[in-house]
């Protein structure tokens, strides 16, 4: 079916998006080949590279160790940053100059410093000076970096969300009498909330991504970190490698599909058809004050 933005393929280019698609499997089935001999000639698929994820020390010791590590700095990272960026997106849209001169200036100072370099400058932080041990610095590090930066990049998000409703819905709490925080809290944020939800999941999945960081420059001993010293027990560099990247993939997947399932129950929690209804419509959901109510309009019409 045709429309404003797709037009139907005629038999032309039907036949050419098929030609497309045989050539791009093709391709991918041949890289894929490729792949599986380069690593089947260096012993990379050998069933002892693969043993030790059948055994519960390679688990135990290593993987989901580093995994708990990595949830425990997404999730502190999360919590402390979700609502500091909603504190700071509110606030660049106050009626105040200074307030939003103020949070602006630190939305866009974090929001354009690597979040590695804000790592590595807390780690220095920490070790300078404070009191936190050299064993408890790599997580606090990671977490502060992962704070300063995606508390700025959510309040973006935040800000946005809400500049994207109708104006309207401004200018109607005010009609009824609703102070800008009365209006913030109960009319603005409870629908940019769905809005907001897959540009939030995203930068949630960010998160949980960029905790490599910290195990890679800092020492964390998150799951890639736990994946490197796996590594250097069995050798088996390759085949740890995708299993990691698996358990990231699954880990993500899981947050997203939450992240989904939430933003479709928050839709049919809000959903409301808009439709105008008749007089037949408000017999069937009440006839008894219905009929009363229409007769008596008709007989006013008839008097008139």
């Amino acid at each position: 079916m045709s429309s404003v933005l797709y037009d139907t393929p005629g038999p032309r280019a039907k036949w050419r998006n098929v030609a497309f698609s045989v050539v791009f499997f093709v391709l991918l089935a041949l890289l894929l080949w490729w792949l599986w001999r380069a690593m089947d000639d260096k012993g990379q698929l050998s069933s002892a590279m693969w043993k030790p994820f059948s055994e519960s020390e390679a688990w135990t010791t290593y993987l989901l160790p580093g995994l708990a590590d990595t949830l425990k700095a997404a999730a502190l990272a999360m919590v402390i940053a979700l609502p500091l960026g909603a504190v700071f997106g509110i606030a660049r849209l106050s009626d105040h100059r200074w307030v939003r001169a103020v949070s602006g200036t630190v939305v866009e100072f974090f929001r354009a410093i690597p979040v590695l370099l804000l790592m590595l400058f807390a780690n220095e932080f920490y070790a300078r000076s404070t009191n936190v041990g050299s064993a408890d610095r790599p997580l606090y590090a990671v977490v502060t970096g992962l704070v300063l930066y995606n508390a700025a990049v959510l309040a973006e998000i935040v800000r946005a969300g809400i500049l994207s409703l109708p104006r309207g819905q401004t200018e109607a709490a005010h009609a009824i009498g609703l102070r800008k925080g009365q209006t913030m809290s109960s009319i603005l944020l409870p629908q940019a909330v769905t809005a907001m939800l897959p540009a939030i999941v995203s930068q949630l999945v960010v998160i949980v991504k960029d905790t490599a960081l910290g195990g890679v420059m800092l020492g964390f001993t998150d799951l890639l970190n736990s994946r490197g010293t796996l590594a250097a027990n069995y050798a088996n560099v390759i085949p740890s490698f995708i299993v990691v990247a698996a358990m990231y993939i699954v880990l993500n997947f899981l947050l997203t599909s939450f992240a989904g399932w939430l933003e479709r129950y928050l839709r049919r929690s809000k959903r409301s058809t808009g439709a105008v209804l008749g007089a037949e419509d408000m017999e069937e959901l009440n006839p008894a004050g219905t009929a009363g109510t229409f007769g008596a309009g008709a007989g006013a019409g008839g008097s008139i």
